[in-house]
């Protein structure tokens, strides 16, 4: 559909895409609201009393295994990875609504669609936190019982809404189902929208995509030294974010300050997630003024690993006492802020800027399992650190990611490169100049990569068929 025409259009007119996709965001809103909820159990008397052990020389009287807790969390973080993993399979053979993907709203929009999923992550999370913060009150098994049962409320909703929603007509075009995919469509658009001009453009696309991704796979991400540079950075510039510790924030952090005796612990929670909302808010609406990548990950990092260590020295020197608790929950947010403005945003994004684009989606898939991994990882050792029965290291666990973060602001400084307001186009030609990545924001692109480009990508698709052709004649 041509840009003017479709600018004619306003999110009023596409209120039936806007429905769809705010109800698909609840998924990623009941992502954060188990995390919430579940962090939160582990610092509650009445869940303590059946699932743990009495323990007087906790603050709370009662503690939990460290390898009960390490499953309670790291499972969950699991089951995050195992489906996430499976995505692609049922949206390639059984559908794209079962997971859950946005691609059905108009292009204009999408970016707005990206963004939902951010916000109701971290919103969710706030909303498990305060449900915990009041549940935790109830003297009785109603304190875990009443938020666990709030887990099944959303995707309740999720299930009969989805029936409402029809598949996605990309994915029923891309499967040569045009006429279904144009009745979609219809349900989807605004009565006098180009439908058809829209199906048109798509099985154009579908088609370009299709010749240029034929043959490729994972080992195409290493194959050459452009496309495995490429690669390494973006997976690693989007998983950098685990180096900061923030699984073993938000996964443990109302029993960390519990543990910690620094007051009311759900109250301090709520507080320390809801400036992490506020910080990503801020993050959405200074992002392309101020979005340079290399400068604000490196401050984050910063205020990630200083934090961390501030409050390691605390509780070394003065552990336990009414002021060195004040300094964890003030460094805490310091940590929540650096976190969610300059680090998580700008990790995502970076990932997806700098991947080739030929390749976005598999080093994508790859870059998502690393990350799980790392947070899987993090989630499970935490309670080794952190529990009065194991190690018992508390906020001095803080000495590990301050040298995490360091190595992470190192990495960033010497390998990452900065695109702020540059094209695909001119992020391509500087990865094809082999230019080191502090070079790339002075670079002075020629615009000699759009032929490059074109004859690559030529080249590519005449070698696929050509392999292919050789391969039907030996048979």
């Amino acid at each position: 559909m041509a840009p003017d025409q479709e600018k004619s259009w306003g999110v009023r007119d596409h209120w039936k895409a806007m429905i769809a996709m705010t109800l698909v965001s609840l998924s990623s809103f009941q992502y954060g609201l188990d995390f919430g909820i579940i962090g939160g159990l582990q610092a509650m008397v009445p869940f303590l009393q059946v699932f743990g052990k009495k323990d007087p020389s906790t603050p709370l009287g009662y503690n939990i295994q460290a390898d009960r807790q390490q499953l309670i969390a790291s499972l969950m973080v699991l089951g995050a990875f195992v489906s996430s993993s499976s995505t692609g399979f049922t949206a390639k053979y059984i559908g794209r609504k079962m997971s859950l993907i946005q691609e059905s709203v108009p292009s204009r929009y999408r970016g707005l669609g990206i963004s939902f999923f951010s916000y109701w992550i971290s919103f969710g999370s706030l909303i498990g936190t305060i449900v915990d913060n009041f549940a935790a009150k109830n003297p009785t098994r109603d304190a875990y019982v009443i938020p666990l049962g709030i887990v099944y409320i959303v995707p309740g909703i999720l299930a009969i809404g989805l029936f409402f929603i029809p598949e996605s007509p990309r994915w029923l075009a891309a499967r040569g189902n045009f006429e279904k995919a144009e009745q979609a469509l219809q349900r989807l658009r605004p009565r006098g929208w180009a439908v058809g001009q829209e199906i048109e453009e798509m099985r154009t696309t579908l088609e370009a995509e299709a010749r240029l991704q034929a043959g490729i796979g994972y080992l195409d991400l290493f194959r050459n030294p452009i496309d495995r540079r490429r690669t390494t950075v973006a997976v690693l510039a989007l998983t950098s974010q685990a180096a900061s510790g923030s699984m073993y924030v938000i996964s443990y952090g109302t029993y960390f300050f519990e543990m910690a005796n620094v007051g009311n612990a759900f109250e301090n929670s709520c507080i320390l997630t809801g400036v992490g909302v506020a910080a990503l808010l801020a993050t959405a609406l200074l992002i392309t003024k101020f979005g340079r990548r290399r400068v604000m990950m490196l401050m984050g990092f910063a205020f990630c690993g200083l934090s961390q260590l501030i409050i390691a020295v605390i509780y070394t020197i003065h552990p336990n006492t009414e002021n060195s608790g004040k300094a964890l929950v003030g460094m805490s947010v310091l940590y929540i802020v650096a976190y969610n403005a300059m680090v998580a945003p700008y990790a995502w994004l970076s990932g997806g800027e700098l991947s080739s684009q030929r390749l976005r989606s598999h080093t994508f898939g790859l870059a998502t399992g690393v990350g799980f991994f790392f947070a899987w990882l993090t989630t499970f050792t935490a309670p080794y650190f952190i529990n009065p029965d194991a190690l018992n290291w508390g906020p001095k666990y803080g000495y590990i990611w301050t040298g995490s973060s360091l190595i992470a602001g190192v990495w960033i400084y010497f390998f990452l490169p900065e695109v702020k307001d540059r094209t695909l186009e001119e992020i391509d030609e500087m990865f094809e100049a082999r230019i080191s990545a502090r070079k790339f924001r002075k670079y002075h692109c020629t615009g000699s990569h759009a032929v490059l480009e074109e004859k690559t990508q030529a080249e590519y698709v005449e070698e696929t068929v050509g392999s292919a052709k050789e391969k039907e004649t030996r048979a």
